[in-house]
């Protein structure tokens, strides 16, 4: 049975290893821990799925709760992928926010179709300044 939390705490180590389990863990700096357990400090809203003491999913979130809410990461176990978790911790995510905050996130190139399917729309404004880019003269 999948259960549910908001802001429950955990581990960069359990961060690191549900991204590993998905196909998240590809696009993110997994070997760099430090990295990682800032990720996890720093976030606002962090919503995640359990069976029982395993962490199976996890929507993490920069937010203002009223006007903009940055979903950093959405990462699903993929031997749990195509249960409904995904859909669930986007759903608890926008009930955190309330009805008035916009919901943001960068797709992974193939989970493009799973944002569509659940009525996210595509912005094509995003500009972004990678790791250890500088702004330019």
């Amino acid at each position: 049975m999948i259960t549910y939390a908001v802001n429950a705490p955990i581990t960069a180590d359990q961060f690191i290893d549900v991204l590993n389990r998905s196909s998240l863990g590809q696009r993110r700096p997994v070997d760099d821990r430090a990295c990682m357990a800032g990720m996890v400090e720093n976030s606002n809203l962090c919503v995640t799925a359990w069976e029982g003491e395993t962490l199976v999913g996890v929507a993490r979130s920069i937010t203002d709760f009223h006007y903009a809410c940055y979903l950093s990461d959405l990462a699903v176990d993929t031997a749990y992928q195509r249960a409904g978790i995904g859909r669930a911790l986007l759903a608890r995510t926008r009930e955190e926010l309330g009805p008035r905050c916009t919901l943001r996130l960068i797709a992974a190139p193939d989970a493009a179709d799973f944002y569509t399917r659940l009525g996210l729309s595509r912005n094509t404004r995003c500009w972004e300044l990678k790791r250890n880019q500088r702004i330019a003269d």
